[in-house]
Order: C-alpha cells, then sequence, then structure tokens
C-alpha cells in the first residue's frame, strides 16, 4: 500500500471527507457489509477456511433466494480475458452478485473490480442527468435540447468546415454492436477519424501480427497457456492488468512445470511468481528479441522444417540478428549476454513455447517493429498454430479486441476490409445504400502546402486523424493538416482525455474546440480540461451491464451480455444516442434501414445479424445472436482447457466457446469457431486453418506460398492464393455452389464475376464450398519474416525519443521526419533536439508508466466506486531508494515529476522501492482531476466528481509516434524528480 496508515479509522476518515455519496459517519465493519450484500457470518466463515480448503459450494443456493429472483449474465466491463458477471435482480433492482463458476473463463474468481463491478450501475457519482456548460457553470438540460443543440452545431460546423471537422471518438467500452454502429455512422456523416482506445494499447499489435501472418490478434488462449512449457512474458503485468487471466499462467507454471520468463525494466507482481527474471532498459526490445535469436541461429536452434515450409524472409532476419552479438545487447538493453543465452534454449527447446506481451511492447515509438520481432521469434522456433504455442496478446479494456475489429480505427471499415474502393462497395450492399452517396459524404480537400488537391473519392479512402494526435489537428497551423480545416468539434463516447501524451498540449486543443461532447456514465476527464466557459455538453450513457450486447475478449471469443436491470437515472444507451442523433442529422433511415427500433433504441441483435451478414473477412459471419446466447446457456459445458463442448450435445456440440473467431460461413453451417489460428493439425471445419495469402503468390522470386503444408483433410496439398469465384470455376468446384449463392455472386460481380473473392461474396457460397473441400479461402501462405510494405521491412532497433543514452542515437536514431495520418511526425527533429541540448543530462531518470490491480484506463469509473478507491487514494510515483536518497525524497513524501517538454510538472506522493532501477521511475496511468499541482474537483459537475483525484502521468510524458499506426510513446520518456 502506498499509504500507511496507524489505524484503520484514519484512512477511512480520508476518505469519507472525499466521498460525499457515502454516510457523514465513520463506517463500520457491520455497515460495510450490509452495504455491499454480505453476510457477517459468511465472512466469518470464510476467515476460519484453511488454504486450499476452497471449492464450489454444493447446494448453497444463491444469495438471495425466491421466485422473485431472476438470474442475469453479462460480461465485467474491465479487462479484456471475458469474466462473466452473475447478477441476481429482483423487482429490476440489482440486489447481488454470485461468483460465475460456469464461465470456462473465471470460473467462479473475479479480482477486485470485477467484485465492485454492481457499483458502477449504483454509484451515485454517475451522470445522473445531461448538463451542458453555460459561462463556466453546468446547467440540466433535457435530452432533446441537449440533441437539438448538439445536432444544430455540428451542422453549422459541417457546413462551415467540412466532415472531417468533426472527431469521432468511440471506446473499448462498447458493445460489439455500438462500435459497428459508430463506424458505420462516422462513414454516414462523411468521415474516416473515427478512432478509439487501441491506438493507445495495441494499434502496433494489429498491425504487426496481421503484417506477419494474417490477423491481428491472439492466437491463442488465456486457457490454452496452460498447455505451454516455456512461456515469455515480455512488457505485460497480468497479477495486475489482467488478475483472472493468472489463474491460467500460474496452472501452466505450476501443474505443467512450465518455465516462467518475465522481462520487465520493472519487478512486477507477475515478475515475483516468474522461474526467470530479465531486467532490460525500457525501449530496447528489439534489440533483446535479436540477443534470443542470436544464440538460437548460432547454435541451429531454430525449427528448419517449419522455416522451410511457413516462413518467408528468415535470411533476411538472419542478417539483421548478425549484428546482435552478446556484447552489444548488453551494452544497449542492459541484459547479460549468458542469461539471454539460458532463456533462449530454454524458448527453442522446451515446448511448446509462447509469448506473451502487452503494452510494455507496445506503447513505443517501434511498436510495430517490436511486435513483429517477438512474432519472428515465435516463427524461428516453429511455436505457432499448435496448443501451447503462440502470441498470446493481453489486450486491455473489456471490449478493445471486438472495437477494433469493428472498425473504430482510422484505416479501416468494419472487420479491416480496409478503405479501398472494393471495401467501401462492400459495406454498401452490406448497408442497402449507394456508394455514389456515401462518396458524396465526403469533403473535397484543397491543395494546401505544395501537397495536392485530393477528390472525394481519393479523401474517402485516406486514413483519418489518430486520437494521439487529435489536438496536433486542432492546434497546428492549418496548411499542416492535410483536410479541409482543422478539427473543430469532439465527439467523446467513452474514452478518457488523461490517457494521451502531452496533457498541456491537449488542454490547449480542448480550449481551441467549438464544441465538446462527451456521453459517458462519468463526467471523464475531459470536463475539467482546460478553462471553457461554454459549448461542452455532458451526457448520460449507461453501462454495457444495462444494455444487450455482445464483447470479444483477447482470445476472440464473443460472448452475449443480457441486460441487468435498466439504464439507471436519466441515462440512454449507446443505440439510442446515436439512433436519436442520426435523426436529427438526417441520416437516421439510412442507418438503420435493416435494423429493428423500438421506442428509439435499435436492436442489438438486429445490428450484430447484420455483422455476420457483412464480416466474411474476418469470420464475424457465423455467430448469430441464437448461437452466442446458447454459449452463455450452457457454459459450464465447455472444456476449461481447450473451450470445446461435447460434440453430441444438441445446443452447442462441438462448439469452441464463444465461437472465437474466425467463425466462417453463415450461422446454420455451425463452424466451431477457431480456437488456436493457423493449426494445420485440424480439418478447417474443425478449426483449423493456415497462415493467409494477404500479399501475393511470390516476390524477387520466392514463393509467398506455404510448401508441403496444409491444414488436415485438404483436397491441395501445397501452398495457394485466395479464393476467387474464377478459381473456384478453374478448380470445377463452382458446380457445388446453390442457385442462390451463384446469383449472388453474379449479382455483385457484374461484368466481372471471376474477381469476386471470398470476403465479399455476401451468399458465403465460396467460403462454404472450399470448408467442403477442406480449403482455406483465404488461401495457404508463408507467414513475413520480412514484411516489405512496413517502414522498416525487418525490425531495427532505434532508440526512444528521449533516449537515456544519447551516445546510442547516431548509431540508432528514429526514423527520419514524415508525414502519417494528415500531419507531420517530426520525431527525428524532436529526437536531434534533446541529443544537442543534453536533455539527459537535466533529465536523467527513464520514466514508464503502467496499472495498478484496483483501477482500470483512465480511471474514471473505478475511482469513482469507493470500494476501489479505499485501496488506493494516491497518485505516486515508484523512485529507487538510491535516487531518493540523493534527491532528499521520502516515501509517502510529495514530490515534483517534471518532463522535458512544456515546462510540465506533476505533484505526486513518492513510493520509495527496489521494484524500479537505479535511474528509473514507474507511475500508474489511471489518474485524473489535478493538473499541475492544482485539485480540478470543482471543475466537476456536482456529485459526479470521483472519488480519487490525482495528476495524469500524460501531463509530463512526450513527444514520439509509431510511424505505421500513430502510437504514442508512454512507456519510455525521461524526467526529472526533486521534494516538493
Amino acid at each position: 500500500m502506498l499509504t500507511k496508515r496507524k489505524s484503520g479509522e484514519a484512512g477511512r476518515a480520508k476518505l469519507q471527507a472525499i466521498a460525499a455519496g457515502l454516510s457523514s459517519g465513520a463506517m463500520d465493519r457491520r455497515s460495510f457489509l450490509r452495504r455491499s450484500g454480505l453476510a457477517v457470518g459468511g465472512l466469518a466463515a470464510v476467515g476460519s477456511l484453511q488454504l486450499g480448503a476452497v471449492r464450489k459450494a454444493q447446494a448453497a443456493g444463491t444469495a438471495v433466494s425466491g421466485p422473485q429472483v431472476t438470474i442475469k449474465k453479462n460480461i465485467c466491463t474491465h479487462c479484456s480475458v471475458g469474466c462473466t458477471v452473475t447478477a441476481e435482480v429482483v423487482n429490476g433492482v440489482w440486489v447481488g452478485q454470485e461468483p460465475s463458476w460456469e464461465s470456462p473463463i473465471n470460473r467462479g474468481t473475479h479480482c477486485a473490480k470485477g467484485a465492485a463491478i454492481r457499483e458502477l450501475v449504483h454509484s451515485e457519482r454517475r451522470l445522473k442527468y445531461p448538463v451542458k456548460l453555460v459561462n463556466g457553470q453546468w446547467q440540466r438540460v433535457s435530452w432533446d435540447q441537449a440533441i437539438n443543440e448538439i445536432g444544430d452545431k455540428l451542422l453549422e460546423i459541417r457546413g462551415k468546415y467540412g466532415a472531417d471537422s468533426a472527431y469521432w471518438l468511440g471506446s473499448a467500452k462498447y458493445t460489439n454492436e455500438a462500435a459497428y454502429l459508430l463506424r458505420k455512422f462516422g462513414a454516414f456523416w462523411g468521415t474516416n477519424s473515427v478512432d478509439h482506445q487501441a491506438r493507445i494499447c495495441h494499434s502496433t499489435t494489429v498491425a504487426g501480427v496481421a503484417n506477419t501472418w494474417g490477423y491481428g490478434a491472439q492466437t491463442n488462449s488465456y486457457n490454452d497457456i496452460r498447455n505451454a512449457k516455456t512461456m515469455i512474458i515480455l512488457g505485460g503485468n497480468p497479477a495486475e492488468a489482467h488478475p483472472i487471466s493468472m489463474q491460467h499462467v500460474l496452472a501452466g507454471k505450476e501443474i505443467n512445470r512450465a518455465n516462467m520468463i518475465v522481462v520487465d525494466p520493472r519487478f512486477t507482481r507477475t515478475a515475483a511468481h516468474a522461474t526467470e527474471y530479465v531486467r532490460l532498459r525500457s525501449g530496447t526490445d528489439i534489440p533483446l528479441v535479436w540477443g534470443l535469436l542470436w544464440h538460437i541461429f548460432q547454435n541451429g536452434w531454430e525449427d528448419k522444417d517449419f522455416i522451410r515450409q511457413r516462413v518467408y524472409g528468415m535470411d533476411d532476419v538472419r542478417k539483421e540478428v548478425a549484428k546482435w552479438a552478446p556484447d552489444e545487447v548488453e551494452r544497449v538493453t542492459g541484459v547479460p549476454g549468458e542469461q539471454l543465452k539460458r532463456v533462449a534454449y530454454l524458448f527453442s527447446h522446451e515446448k511448446p513455447a509462447t509469448v506473451i506481451w502487452c503494452m510494455g511492447a507496445t506503447q513505443h515509438t517501434v511498436g510495430t517493429a517490436n511486435v513483429r520481432a517477438l512474432c519472428i521469434l515465435a516463427l524461428a522456433t516453429g511455436n505457432v498454430g499448435k496448443p501451447g504455442t503462440g502470441a498470446n496478446i493481453f489486450r486491455g479494456h473489456t471490449n478493445v479486441q471486438g472495437a477494433t475489429d469493428l472498425g473504430l480505427d482510422v484505416t479501416t471499415l468494419p472487420l479491416y476490409y480496409g478503405l479501398v474502393e472494393g471495401a467501401w462497395r462492400h459495406w454498401a450492399r452490406v448497408w442497402d445504400v449507394s456508394y455514389d452517396w456515401l462518396q458524396s459524404r465526403f469533403d473535397e480537400v484543397p491543395a494546401k502546402a505544395g501537397r495536392p488537391a485530393r477528390t472525394r473519392k481519393q479523401n474517402m479512402e485516406a486514413p483519418g486523424i489518430t486520437s494521439t494526435r487529435w489536438f496536433d489537428a486542432v492546434n497546428l497551423p492549418e496548411d499542416q493538416v492535410d483536410q479541409k480545416a482543422n478539427i473543430k468539434a469532439m465527439m467523446v463516447f467513452g474514452h478518457g482525455g488523461n490517457t494521451v501524451t502531452r496533457i498541456p498540449e491537449a488542454v490547449e486543443g480542448v480550449n481551441k474546440l467549438e464544441l465538446l461532447v462527451v456521453a459517458d456514465p462519468h463526467p471523464t476527464s475531459f470536463a475539467t480540461m482546460g478553462d471553457r466557459k461554454d459549448g461542452v455538453y455532458l451526457l448520460p450513457i449507461c453501462t454495457s451491464l444495462e444494455m444487450e450486447g455482445s464483447r470479444t475478449a483477447s482470445n476472440r471469443s464473443l460472448q452475449w451480455g443480457e441486460q441487468i436491470v435498466k439504464p439507471a437515472f436519466e441515462s440512454k444507451n449507446d443505440y439510442e444516442f446515436m439512433y436519436l442523433l442520426a435523426k436529427k442529422l438526417g441520416f437516421a433511415e439510412d442507418l438503420f434501414k435493416n435494423i429493428k427500433v423500438e421506442n428509439n433504441v435499435p436492436s442489438a441483435e438486429d445490428i450484430l445479424r447484420e455483422i455476420n451478414r457483412g464480416g466474411w473477412s474476418t469470420g464475424y459471419c457465423g455467430q448469430s445472436p441464437e448461437r452466442l446466447k446458447a454459449h452463455m446457456k450452457n457454459q459450464h459445458k465447455f472444456d476449461l482447457v481447450t473451450l470445446r463442448a461435447p460434440k453430441d450435445d444438441p445446443e452447442v456440440g462441438g462448439d469452441y466457446y464463444g465461437l472465437p473467431w474466425p467463425c466462417w460461413g453463415k450461422p446454420e453451417i455451425r463452424h466451431p469457431g477457431s480456437a488456436i489460428l493457423y493449426n494445420t493439425n485440424l480439418h478447417v471445419k474443425d478449426g483449423g486453418g493456415c497462415f493467409r495469402a494477404r500479399f501475393g503468390v511470390e516476390r524477387n522470386g520466392a514463393t509467398l506460398l506455404a510448401e508441403d503444408s496444409y491444414p488436415l483433410g485438404s483436397e491441395l496439398t501445397d501452398g495457394y492464393p485466395e479464393f476467387t469465384f474464377g478459381i473456384l470455376k478453374k478448380l470445377g468446384w463452382d458446380k457445388d455452389l446453390t442457385q442462390e449463392e451463384l446469383a449472388t455472386i453474379q449479382r455483385i460481380g457484374g461484368n466481372n464475376v471471376d474477381a469476386v473473392s471470398w470476403a465479399i461474396d455476401l451468399s458465403g457460397g465460396i467460403q462454404r464450398v472450399c470448408l467442403d473441400h477442406g480449403v482455406m479461402h483465404y488461401g495457404n501462405a508463408k507467414a513475413r519474416a520480412n514484411a516489405w510494405n512496413l517502414p522498416d521491412p525487418v525490425p531495427v532497433h532505434r532508440e526512444p525519443i528521449y533516449s537515456p543514452k544519447p551516445e546510442l542515437v547516431a548509431k540508432y536514431p528514429t526514423r527520419p521526419d514524415e508525414r502519417q495520418f494528415r500531419i507531420p511526425n517530426n520525431g527525428f527533429s524532436v529526437q536531434k533536439a534533446a541529443v544537442e541540448k543534453n536533455i539527459a543530462k537535466s533529465f536523467p531518470i527513464i520514466l514508464s508508466s503502467g496499472r495498478l490491480v484496483e483501477y482500470e484506463g483512465g480511471g474514471e469509473e473505478t475511482r469513482s466506486n469507493p470500494w476501489l478507491a479505499e485501496l488506493q487514494q494516491d497518485m505516486f510515483v515508484e523512485i529507487n531508494p538510491v535516487d531518493a536518497a540523493e534527491r532528499g525524497i521520502k516515501d509517502g513524501g510529495w514530490v515534483w515529476v517534471l518532463g522535458p517538454e512544456d515546462n510540465a510538472k506533476a505533484k505526486v506522493k513518492a513510493l520509495v522501492t527496489e521494484r524500479v532501477g537505479k535511474g528509473v521511475a514507474w507511475m500508474p496511468f489511471h489518474f485524473a482531476g489535478w493538473y499541475q499541482g492544482e485539485d480540478h474537483r470543482s471543475k466537476y459537475p456536482a456529485g459526479a466528481d470521483p472519488v480519487v483525484l490525482g495528476e495524469s502521468v500524460n501531463t509530463v510524458t512526450t513527444y514520439g509516434f509509431d510511424p505505421v499506426t500513430g502510437m504514442q510513446e508512454t512507456k519510455v520518456t525521461l524526467c526529472q524528480i526533486q521534494a516538493a
């Protein structure tokens, strides 16, 4: 604990002074138990249990019993593990929460956040009604007034500045259906600037993994880690960030006797469980991975057959790896060569082996390259496509995987179709609207600063502005922003304002907006940023626990959440808000053409069915609402490790839990889903697959297709390209199509029917026929160790923008300045200036950031929960004892953390600990409500301020962006720390 109390009473008194929603008197133990729904005797009984005695009660019943009790299941709204929440509802009131024993994912367990989740619905600290800022004061308004005023202002801004002048920031808290709806909404509005939290957590994962072997997602599952014999956890702390996943990780370690290697600059709670802990300098992941491969290649430990059959370009990697002998690796990373040799031996010999990463790997200017290096490590050792192997990517928010899949990404339409004309025409067919009408909604962009003008079509196919740079698109001179006008309006749906770097510049951007709308259960830090007096609206949106819809966990499994209770206070769900706004803006009829709307609330089931009708490219076509509901009903039937149900079960027979995508074909085909991607040991009808043929068939005389490798039972026994109707005809398989399927293909293809591919065939016929013949419709290719379309086709080390070792920058510089996502990326100039000014001398401590177990994301929800707020009451910085002693800093004392840009500073408490090494500091990223030493509690609407406030670490984080995705560099910058 950061706050060291002499007595429990002192701690409670402090919390109560902040928490106006709690009783004014001290809350004793009995009151706490009564409010939290626990029985005193029950807690005493738990206290008497001996270690190892906890097991599922055989006939305990529920906490509340009787015919009036209704059991509802939904999904925890916090991290991406996908824990089931089992709620007891009486007369429309959520009165109790039971352990979800039947879920194969959480198996009756919850972390602190999941256990306290009922408070999100009951919380008195939520927004209760719409408010707007008038002369600096929050004023209550009706929903009708808010919608009308917001709609009028949006139309005014659109008319004056163009569609791109409004920015649409979505949410990883969304259901799949809401995420899809917002991306569709953006298309109808006429912009590709629709983004969400994935930009700042795993956009680099999606880009790196997809460009290596086909799809940008976790290859296996949390549960499958139980099969691993060796695991490398790099840049992740699941013990705090994904606590329930640790039961699967530790089962692998303890039951399977697996090697658990943790690589992190900080000795985390996860590292405490490791069989081997590797401490590296933050920002040197590629040298570390190449150091591992140096030993693997030197000793011939690579999987030569796997590389020959299923990998392209590994010789190019060998050339780069040869530069990273142990001495150079240690000089750059700080990791001894002998330790890396030991880890390399384990990963290549004690198999199956898996590599696990989180944001410690992704939040860098080389984030995409980091991810690629980790994938190449798995490929070189043959650790892909089998149980216990793969890239197990632990995503952050509850539905960050699904929201990314469904298109809250400035580079693509839903389900990774991209922005090319063919993708737009595909979705125009699904939406039953004219492609030409969609094109007409986009701006024409004038020529600026020597850049050519863009037509509507070109603008329609140009990626939007990333969420990491929205304020730059407000603040920069207009000729530097490559669209019709700068951003003038921000529409924020379920996203904090404290999660991007360079907050002083974000504050400037907020002040310059003409309109800011926040639609969220809580005000969020956007409500307190800047010195605005008007033009801000806060709209109460219910949590996903108060609405229906599906969520996709990290392992690609979809789960259906029931509405537990109706939305609290005056809040509305996301579907209704988007319907009302679309109605005001004039396109609701087309937006919801094939979606049932009752009492202004669109049907979540109908939205998912529309996703099914268009989601062929990623296999979101087979997970109908009916199938997902059957899985929730029959959770107990799925195996703990394989996640598969018995084949003879009448409702879910043979399915993998949650029908993890890709789940091919129409729902009636009953594809079981794909628990492990690229698994050639299974038939494609059984969840098997191969690497995807996305990048052609040949390059520089070398084949890009697999050699002597194919899924079990395939009628094609070598590599092959992705399927079109023309290829189907050449094989004579077109005769297997039904007349209805053929007619649909012909209608789509028109004069060029042979070009209709498996991904745009709305009949599903090409997929169905390929599955019947045991082949994969997306082709059978090699994974790419050389991804020639990326800035660095083979990953190379580049020093962080603010490097603590300026002497290395000349040899390992960041990429040259260039324009990306409509604005300049001047990282090279910033890095060069930092070296010339010797910033590392004035700011000698490396600063990184991460999660706490008590809080999540930007922290507004969890810091508003009194049971969680009690656990962690202060923002802090971890500092090594040597650094603290040199600066006269005492444990628990107030300090200033100073950043190298904008004279930024943050006032926090010091936690003196050896968790961080000398010259390294670490801060959690969940806090907001203070800004550079000032308490901004008074800026929140009355009663809607979080219980706990604090400085945001991103006040002092700095410039730096991944060239592929626009990811910010939050895991390594420089700072100075001094006593306050």
